[in-house]
């Protein structure tokens, strides 16, 4: 039987290597569980076990109950008629057989019937499923929601709500957009208002909704009457009921296995998540960064398939007398991107792990407040690290997929662009990967305060000092692009100028990315002959690129800046 967790050797590899013990000491608490639940590890090689067991399953689910249709669901699409919407049959068979082999509460507590599964996990089931079908959403939109109302309800919400999660008995949405707030969340208007029984009432319009015809929401709300901005906005729970209605869903150019929605809220009841105002600065801001790396496991997931479509019919078509891809220039795009999503996937797994310690950390405190001071600059740390790499991440993930999506289907030529050929959907789907939860130039502007501020500084020092004594020549290329990479920001820093720096934010950004790419290459060649190879060829290309940008931010002139008005009219 196939396995997409089995089959993918460098998924393997890291779940070997990766080195998980803090994080899964923070996560099961001294392994407070064991006496509680069956199913509760009692050590560090007992939990990954159990993580290895439910991504077995989940490989396994993949193979079986998702991609077989993925073909079918893209062409049958999600239907709407009088107010209903209708998913593909095996859309609701999948999630079936998730709920019956009990992994719908994945990241959830077990006293809720989950299985307290971290990020790492979570990250490697994101692209397992989406490899299959990148159009299955629901099941990471219930992981982001879930551990959000987890994290922020009340302990009334939570025991009422997370057992119900965990069963599979109901879907999630996350519903923030509206027509004139998209990526500009501060700007939403729906009311969220309380009336004289204390209860609060949802009224207005949401468009653009994932899963919006699921039966629970998490809505983003303006409760401040009057206000203007972030600080008037709360966070709710909506279950559904006759109050709202979804008025229409999108016909889309890919995800079509997914429903967007267009919704009304009339005078909808529902519950405030934590403390008023706090709705978009805390609470959806947590939950948009979890969906993020969702997002970043989606994309490495369809490019994952795409690659694995161009590298078959590379082997198998013949050409001048040869398979195509014994050709160089089809053998070199073969190469590039196998060693791209092997780049963005060490990269994708080390913030998953940051962000599984900054969430840890931020848990023990809470628990053991008797050793808040002993945690308190390790919080700082990991918050730090993962503002920086969320961003980071799914800018890299999502603009690769599209990339080898691109690519695949020009290795296929013309047959490519049929419907008959997978790469066409795969194409299709990664296109939105870099615009929903925030378009590439937005991660920009989340990440570059980082880059110039030294995080990014900082984790390459970390990394810097691992043993690299496997690969001496390599790290002496490394710390010379490191150098220009520091000397590149504080030429920028330096001008202090505003509107320079935003215009050279994505090259810096993308000069981050490639020296941490290329030093966790180099950290996963020490176990392995094969990666010392794939970091060499990864860094003599990214070299050029670093040196490329840095020549631009600092010997060019801005000329854009200067002749942007000539140049558009």
């Amino acid at each position: 039987m196939e396995n997409f967790f089995r089959d993918n050797d460098d998924i393997l590899f890291h779940f070997k290597n990766m080195n998980m013990d803090e994080l899964i000491r923070l996560r099961e608490d001294g392994f407070v569980d064991k006496d509680k639940f069956a199913y509760a590890p009692s050590s560090v090689e007992d939990t990954k076990d159990s993580y290895e067991r439910v991504l077995d399953i989940m490989g396994g689910l993949a193979a079986e109950y998702l991609a077989p249709y993925a073909a079918e669901v893209d062409a049958v699409e999600c239907q709407f008629e009088n107010g209903v919407v209708t998913y593909p049959a095996s859309i609701n068979r999948a999630v079936k057989m998730f709920a019956k082999a009990d992994l719908m509460g994945l990241v959830l507590p077990r006293k809720y019937g989950g299985l307290n599964m971290p990020a790492v996990v979570v990250a490697v089931a994101a692209e397992v499923l989406s490899r299959a079908d990148g159009s299955f959403l629901s099941y990471g939109l219930h992981q982001d929601n879930g551990a959000t109302i987890n994290k922020f309800a009340s302990e009334e919400i939570k025991n009422s709500f997370l057992p119900r999660f965990c069963t599979g008995e109901f879907e999630s949405s996350m519903v923030l957009t509206e027509p004139e707030a998209g990526s500009d969340l501060q700007a939403v208007a729906l009311k969220a208002t309380q009336g004289v029984d204390g209860k609060w009432y949802l009224n207005g319009v949401k468009r653009f909704i994932t899963n919006g015809c699921a039966q629970i929401a998490l809505v983003l709300a303006r409760s401040e009457e009057g206000s203007k901005g972030g600080r008037g906005l709360s966070f709710f729970l909506y279950e559904r009921d006759e109050h709202m209605k979804v008025r229409r869903i999108e016909h889309k150019l890919g995800i079509r296995g997914s429903a967007t929605c267009e919704l009304q809220f009339n005078n909808a009841p529902a519950l405030l998540v934590g403390e008023r105002r706090y709705g978009l600065a805390k609470y959806t801001m947590w939950l948009m960064n979890q969906a993020r790396l969702g997002i970043a496991g989606q994309a490495l997931g369809i490019a994952e398939s795409a690659y694995r479509e161009a590298d078959k019919y590379a082997k198998e078509r013949m050409q001048f007398g040869k398979k195509i891809r014994e050709i160089t220039p089809v053998m070199e795009m073969l190469a590039e991107m196998k060693i791209a999503i092997e780049a963005a996937r060490t990269l994708y797994y080390e913030t998953a792990k940051v962000v599984d310690l900054k969430e840890g950390y931020e848990e023990a405190e809470e628990k053991h407040p008797e050793k808040a001071a002993e945690y308190k600059e390790k919080i700082k740390l990991y918050a730090k690290y993962a503002a920086l790499l969320t961003p980071i991440t799914k800018a890299c993930c999502t603009e690769l997929a599209n990339k080898i999506a691109y690519d695949a289907i020009q290795i296929h030529g013309g047959p490519g662009y049929m419907r008959e050929f997978n790469v066409e959907r795969h194409y299709r789907d990664a296109r939105i990967t870099n615009i929903y939860e925030g378009t590439t130039q937005l991660q920009i502007v989340a990440a570059i305060g980082g880059v110039v501020s030294g995080a990014a500084k900082q984790k390459l020092d970390e990394l810097d000092k691992l043993d690299f004594g496997h690969s001496d020549y390599l790290l002496k290329r490394l710390r010379e692009l490191k150098r220009i990479f520091e000397d590149t920001i504080n030429f920028v820093v330096g001008k202090n100028d505003a509107r320079f720096q935003e215009y050279h934010s994505r090259r810096m950004v993308e000069m981050a990315t490639d020296l941490l790419q290329g030093y966790l290459l180099m950290r996963d060649g020490k176990y392995s002959d094969r990666k010392k190879i794939v970091a060499e060829t990864f860094i003599d290309k990214m070299g050029a690129r670093v040196e490329m940008n840095s020549r631009f931010i600092i010997k060019g002139d801005a000329s854009l800046l200067r002749n942007f008005p000539a140049i558009i009219g």
